[in-house]
C-alpha cells in the first residue's frame, strides 16, 4: 500500500515545490523572523489551504512565491521551484513572464488590486494585450527549438535513415507553416463573426426596447465585422447572402431613423445573425491535417462538409505521414532517453562522491547537526569546494534534456542554487569578521552612552552575517537531495511509455504552432473580458464593462479581480484571504465560484485564510501555520476530523458556524514576538497542554499517517495521553454528520 501511494504521488505533476523557505525582515528593533523553514508541494489541480492567525507567515509565503516581498525583506534560505526555476533567484525580467501569467493572485481587499480611476473593461483587457505578444514569441521559440531537437534525436537513433528523417522533419515544418497561415485566417474571421454576433444581439435588444439611437456607427461596425467573417473556413456557402445582407444594412437608414421603425434593419440583422451563428457552430477544421494535404497535393483542398473533411484529412495524414513520423519520434526519444539516463547515472555517481567528501558516512537526515557540521567544516577547509561545485554544475546541466515539456525543477535549479550557496559561503568567510567587529564597536559605544544614562532613540541593528554552518548544510542537502531525486527518476524512466512521450511532444509542437497565431486584438480582448465577466457571475457585462470600481459592490469587485486573475489562464492561483472583507453570504458565493473555476480550468490553488471553516469544503490539503512554521499538515479530512496539534484544536474550537449556541473558545494570549523567537515550541505560552519540554526544545514533525503529521510533543511515545477538548470533539462530530448528510443527499 505504501509503495502504491508513493508511486501515485510520483505520477502527480508538481506545479510548485517550496523547500525550507526562511524569510526575515529588517526592523528598527531587530530582525523579525517571519517564515522559519517551511516546505510543501502543490500538485496540478489541487487546493492547498494555508491556515493561521495574522503574523503566522502565510501571506509572506504567498508574496515570496509571487516575488513581491517588501524592500526590507531578507530571504535567508530555501527554494521555491516552478517550471524549472527557483523563484527566489530569478530577476525581475524573468518574473514578469510568470507573475500574472503563470501565477496569479487574488488579494484580500479587491480595491488594492483595482485602479479607482480606470474603467473595469480597460483593467480586464490590459494584461491580455500586454501578455499576448510575449506568449506568441514563446510559442514560436518553443516550436522551432523542440522541432530541431526532435530531428536531432531521430537522426541519432537511426543514422541510416538520416536523409529520409530530415525530409520528413522539413515537410513537417512546411505544412505546419501552412497550418499556421490557415488558422490565422480562420481565427481572424471567426473572431469577427463572434464580435458581429455580440453587436447584433445588442442592437436587436435596443430595437426591441425602442432605444436604438444613433444607429449608423453601430450598423457600420456590424457590417465590417460581418464582411471580415467571410472566410472559406467560417462562412463559405452562405457568403453571397451574407454580403447582400451586410451591404444593405445602411440602405434607407435615414427614413427609418425619422420614423423610428427599424423593422427592415431588424430583418437584415436577424438574417446575418442566423448565418453567423450557424457558421460558428460548425466544427473547427483540422488545420494541421489540412496543411499536410495541401502541401502534398499542389495546394488544393477538398470541398464539402467540414466534419467529413476533417475525418478524411486526419486519416490521410495518419496513413501517409504521421504514423511513421511518430514511430521515428519514438525511436528518437527512446535513444535520447537512454543517453540522458547514462548522464544522470554519471551525475549520481559524482553527487554521491561529493557528498562522501563532505560528510563521509553520516546520514544527513538522522545524524546530529553537530556531527554533520564538524565533518562539513573539515571538508570545506581541506577540499577545493569551488572546483567541486563547478564540476557538479556542468555534469548536472549536461543531464537535463532540453526537449522536456515539463521541466525537472530539482535538476534545472541545482546549478544556480549551488552557485548561490557556494558564493554566499565564501562571501561570509570574507565579510563576517569585519561585520561582527563593526557591530561590537557600535555596541560598545552604545553601551557607554547607556551607562552615562543618556536617552537613546535608536538601537544598533544586528549584523547581517552569513550563517556559515547553515550554508554548508544547505550545500550538502542540495547535493544529497538531487542524488536521491535522480535515483528515483532513473527508476521511473525504465517503465515509461516512450510512444506516449513522443506523442506528447508532437502534440506540444501542434499547440505551439497554434499559439504562434493566437493574436490578441483589442476587440478580441474585449470579447474575452465580457465572457470572463459572465463566467464569474457578473450580470449585464456590456454595461458593467464601462463602469468604474466604485460602482460595484464589494462582492462584485472581488469577482472582477478574479476575472482579471484568470485572464491569462494561469497555472496557479493564490487566494490571499479573498473573502475576509465580504459579508457571510457573499463569502459563500465567492468560495463556490473559486471551486467551480478550479474544476473547470484544472487550476492549482493556494488558499490563505485565518478561518479553518472557510476551506472546509474546498481544500484538498491543509497546512496549519504558527509563528512562521507549518505545525500540522495533512489532507482536509485528516486535519478537520483527526487534528493533532493543540493550535489546530484551538482554531477549530474558535470556528463559528450556524449551529453554534455556546460562547466560542478564544485562543488565550498573543503570538510571540518573532524578533525574539521562543526557544522551544512557539505555541507553548498559549498551550494549556504544554509540558516542560515545550519550553525547552522545539518539537520535530511526528508522522501520524503517510499524509498527515504534526509538530507537537504530545505525539511523542512517552507523552501523556491527551484528548482534544470537548468543544473540538463535538465540532468534529457535527462536521462529520453534515458531511455524511451531503453524501447521502
Amino acid at each position: 500500500m505504501a509503495a502504491m501511494k508513493e508511486n501515485l504521488e510520483a505520477r502527480q505533476e508538481k506545479k510548485l515545490q517550496v523547500r525550507d523557505l526562511r524569510i526575515s525582515f529588517r526592523t528598527v528593533s531587530g530582525k523579525l523572523q517571519a517564515v522559519r523553514g517551511i516546505s510543501f508541494d502543490l500538485n496540478k489541480g489541487e487546493t492547498l489551504a494555508i491556515v493561521g492567525e495574522s503574523g503566522s507567515g502565510k501571506s509572506v509565503t504567498s508574496k515570496a512565491i509571487l516575488g513581491i516581498l517588501a524592500g526590507n525583506s531578507i530571504v535567508e534560505g530555501g527554494e521555491i521551484l516552478y517550471d524549472g526555476q527557483d523563484l527566489l533567484k530569478i530577476n525581475e525580467d524573468d518574473f514578469y513572464k510568470i507573475r500574472g501569467d503563470k501565477i496569479a493572485m487574488i488579494f484580500q481587499d479587491p480595491l488594492s488590486s483595482l485602479n479607482p480611476i480606470m474603467r473595469i473593461g480597460k483593467q480586464l483587457t490590459e494584461a491580455m494585450l500586454l501578455k499576448g505578444k510575449a506568449r506568441q514569441r514563446a510559442c514560436k521559440e518553443g516550436f522551432f527549438k523542440r522541432s530541431k531537437l526532435l530531428e536531432e534525436y531521430m537522426v541519432s537513433a537511426q543514422p541510416e535513415r538520416a536523409g529520409e528523417i530530415k525530409e520528413k522533419c522539413e515537410l513537417f515544418r512546411k505544412f505546419e507553416m501552412r497550418h499556421i497561415r490557415m488558422e490565422q485566417s480562420y481565427n481572424d474571421a471567426y473572431e469577427s463573426a463572434q464580435e458581429a454576433i455580440i453587436e447584433i444581439e445588442h442592437a436587436l435588444f435596443l430595437i426591441e426596447k425602442n432605444a436604438f439611437q444613433n444607429p449608423r456607427p453601430v450598423l457600420r461596425q456590424i457590417k465590417t465585422f460581418a464582411e471580415h467573417s467571410r472566410n472559406t473556413y467560417v462562412v463559405s456557402e452562405d457568403a453571397q447572402q451574407l454580403t447582400q445582407l451586410a451591404g444593405g444594412l445602411l440602405s434607407g437608414i435615414g427614413a427609418q431613423e425619422k420614423s423610428g421603425d427599424f423593422s427592415s434593419v431588424k430583418t437584415a440583422l436577424n438574417g446575418i445573425l442566423t448565418i453567423l451563428k450557424k457558421a460558428v457552430a460548425f466544427e473547427k477544421p483540422e488545420f494541421m491535417a489540412m496543411g499536410y494535404y495541401q502541401e502534398t497535393n499542389n495546394g488544393t483542398l477538398r470541398e464539402g462538409d467540414v466534419k467529413e473533411n476533417n475525418a478524411f484529412y486526419v486519416k490521410y495524414m495518419d496513413e501517409h505521414f504521421l504514423d511513421d513520423f511518430e514511430k521515428l519520434a519514438e525511436a528518437g526519444v527512446t535513444h535520447n532517453d537512454q543517453a540522458m539516463t547514462e548522464k544522470r547515472r554519471e551525475a549520481v555517481e559524482k553527487l554521491k562522491a561529493a557528498l562522501g567528501k563532505l560528510i563521509g558516512d553520516l546520514d544527513l537526515e538522522d545524524s546530529e547537526d553537530e556531527d554533520i557540521d564538524k565533518k562539513l567544516e573539515t571538508a570545506f577547509q581541506t577540499e577545493d569546494i569551488k572546483a567541486m561545485a563547478e564540476d557538479l554544475r556542468k555534469t548536472v546541466d549536461a543531464s537535463i534534456d532540453p526537449i522536456d515539456i515539463v521541466k525537472d525543477s530539482a535538476a534545472c535549479t541545482f546549478s544556480s542554487s549551488l552557485k548561490y550557496y557556494v558564493s554566499t559561503y565564501y562571501r561570509g568567510l570574507r565579510t563576517n569578521a569585519r561585520k561582527i567587529a563593526r557591530y561590537e564597536k557600535q555596541m560598545k559605544r552604545y553601551n557607554k552612552k547607556l551607562e552615562r544614562k543618556k536617552q537613546m532613540n535608536y538601537t544598533v541593528p544586528e549584523p547581517q552575517i552569513v550563517n556559515l554552518p547553515l550554508t554548508r548544510k544547505n550545500i550538502a542537502q542540495l547535493i544529497g537531495g538531487l542524488q536521491n531525486h535522480y535515483e528515483t527518476v532513473i527508476e521511473q524512466e525504465t517503465g515509461e511509455n516512450k510512444y506516449l512521450k513522443a506523442e506528447r511532444l508532437i502534440d506540444n509542437l501542434k499547440e505551439n504552432a497554434s499559439g504562434m497565431v493566437l493574436k490578441i486584438t483589442k476587440q478580441a480582448a474585449k470579447n474575452k473580458a465580457l465572457k470572463l465577466m459572465e463566467e464569474v457571475g457578473i450580470s449585464e457585462p456590456r454595461k458593467r464593462y464601462r463602469q468604474y470600481p466604485f460602482e460595484f459592490s464589494g462582492g462584485m469587485r472581488q469577482r472582477i479581480v478574479i476575472a482579471i486573475a484568470l485572464a491569462a489562464n494561469p497555472d496557479i492561483l493564490i487566494c490571499d484571504e479573498p473573502t475576509t472583507a465580504l459579508d457571510v453570504t457573499i463569502q459563500a458565493q465567492i468560495l463556490e465560484l473559486i471551486n467551480k473555476l478550479k474544476a473547470e480550468r484544472n487550476l492549482s490553488i493556494i488558499f490563505i485564510t485565518h478561518d479553518l471553516g472557510v476551506v472546509a469544503n474546498m481544500a484538498d490539503k491543509i497546512a496549519v501555520m504558527y509563528a512562521g512554521k507549518i505545525i500540522e499538515y495533512g489532507t482536509a479530512n485528516e486535519v478537520f476530523y483527526e487534528p493533532a496539534h493543540p493550535y489546530t484544536w484551538a482554531l477549530l474550537a474558535s470556528m463559528p458556524n450556524l449551529d453554534t449556541k455556546d460562547k466560542l473558545d478564544s485562543i488565550p494570549g498573543t503570538p510571540p514576538n518573532m524578533i525574539y523567537p521562543p526557544k522551544g515550541d512557539a505555541f507553548a505560552e498559549r498551550n494549556r497542554y504544554a509540558m516542560q519540554i515545550d519550553f525547552e526544545e522545539e518539537p520535530p514533525a511526528f508522522p501520524i499517517t503517510e499524509t498527515h503529521w504534526a509538530a507537537t510533543w504530545l505525539l511523542h511515545p512517552d507523552a501523556p495521553k491527551v484528548d482534544p477538548p470537548k468543544a473540538v470533539t463535538e465540532r468534529i462530530a457535527t462536521m462529520k454528520a453534515k458531511a455524511e448528510e451531503r453524501e447521502n443527499a
